[in-house]
């Protein structure tokens, strides 16, 4: 099988997810085209170089409905030929559009993609495409759906996560966010974003809170536990599923969950044979990609069960990867993952997480996939895991090496 390799990664800045956000006047199509124009830009692309666009965005509405990757492309500098394909896998969606091109790549079919994604939060809501397995009783009864922060505070409950612990990962990523946006640890990926006049309108991550302590999310009330207890009443349906626990111990909050953000990533993935023909360095390898599906109701428990299949179907053990990314999107999911592995902290979400920089749901698996190629280049090391929980129930990981 031919190799895929990664040779650019670009991201926008995530702006507010909110109507007072940087980026809210800015359509899906508008922030992706510039992603698309950066990835070209930066590499010399010109004529049919790619082939294809593979475009993940978890709410396929409004502006962001239709063939959005199609869109893109017409909107972008790129060549018409150059097709586009939009993709959901939730918050994975970014990650699958990257891991669906190496594996295109790697059968044969074209030797050349720009993957990733987006997700304009600000103005197309989480929910707004009423999704089925959320409102369809056929579907939610059966599966005994619950929302996701209901998932994560089970995952804590499940697993004896306390408060303190996610308030301390959250602390931790806010921390490692902001330092690393005072030392440049992102220039090298960031993208800023411009309205048509060409200024900048956003060029950091603007949902950093720094300064952000164990006091200051201590005075934050549980998020969930009102919706969990209270009509509709949504643990009784968690304990219809999982009978042996007595109550569920409601820990997030707006602190030590993910950020709903704004934002954008793209990712150059093509063979050997592509970087020789237009001159390019590859980066890293796509070493391997991984896919499962796990309990909808418990939900985020994707990234353990994702990760021992990547690793046991390529030889692997979880001592030979050097950093990890495990997407933020609430505490206990991460907290999990290293307990399940019993991984050094001192390797995974060096740079900060969604918790402190926001989860953009389309976008982020392609961006954590590029702050892990950064931050092994920048560390000096050789191999990362990137993985991801999903909704509904699934998990998602990638595994590259640093040439």
């Amino acid at each position: 099988m031919t190799d895929a390799y990664i040779y650019d990664a670009v991201r926008s800045p995530r702006g507010k997810g909110r109507a007072d956000g940087s980026l809210h006047e800015v359509t899906a199509v508008a922030l992706g085209k510039q992603m698309l124009n950066a990835i070209a830009e930066r590499n010399g692309l010109s004529g049919h170089a790619v082939e294809d666009v593979i475009w993940g965005n978890a709410t396929q509405v409004m502006d962001q409905g239709g063939c959005l990757a199609r869109t893109t492309v017409l909107a972008s500098n790129l060549d018409q030929s150059i097709p586009g394909l939009s993709i959901n896998r939730f918050c994975a969606s970014g990650m699958e559009a990257v891991n669906l091109a190496a594996n295109q790549i790697r059968g044969g079919a074209g030797d050349a993609y720009i993957a990733g994604g987006v997700e304009m939060m600000s103005r197309v809501p989480m929910g707004s495409d009423g999704a089925a397995v959320a409102v369809d009783p056929t579907v939610a009864l059966d599966d005994y759906f619950v929302p996701q922060g209901i998932s994560a505070d089970i995952i804590a409950t499940e697993y004896g996560i306390s408060r303190d612990d996610a308030d301390a990962l959250a602390v931790r990523s806010q921390k490692l966010a902001a330092q690393s946006w005072q030392e440049g640890r992102f220039a090298k990926s960031i993208v800023p974003v411009r309205d048509v006049n060409g200024l900048t309108i956003l060029d950091h991550d603007e949902y950093i809170r720094q300064g952000t302590d164990m006091q200051t999310l201590g005075a934050l009330k549980a998020a969930f536990k009102d919706m969990g207890e209270v009509m509709p009443g949504f643990d009784n349906v968690a304990r219809l599923k999982y009978p042996h626990l007595e109550r569920i111990n409601h820990i997030h909050h707006a602190g030590n969950s993910s950020g709903i953000v704004d934002g954008s990533a793209a990712i150059l993935v093509g063979s050997k044979a592509f970087g020789e023909a237009q001159g390019l360095k590859p980066r890293a390898r796509i070493r391997a990609t991984a896919k499962i599906g796990t309990d909808p109701t418990i939900m985020l428990t994707g990234p353990v069960p994702v990760t021992e299949k990547i690793l046991r179907d390529h030889g692997m053990s979880i001592g030979d990867i050097d950093l990890f990314e495990v997407n933020e999107a609430f505490s206990a999911v991460v907290l999990r993952f290293m307990q399940a592995f019993d991984v050094d902290i001192d390797k995974v979400n060096v740079n900060g997480g969604a918790i402190a920089m926001g989860h953009p749901l389309g976008a982020s698996g392609a961006i954590i996939i590029g702050t892990l190629l950064d931050e092994l280049e920048r560390s000096d090391k050789e191999v990362g895991l990137a993985t991801l929980c999903v909704a509904s129930g699934m998990g998602a990981a990638t595994i590259i090496e640093r040439l």
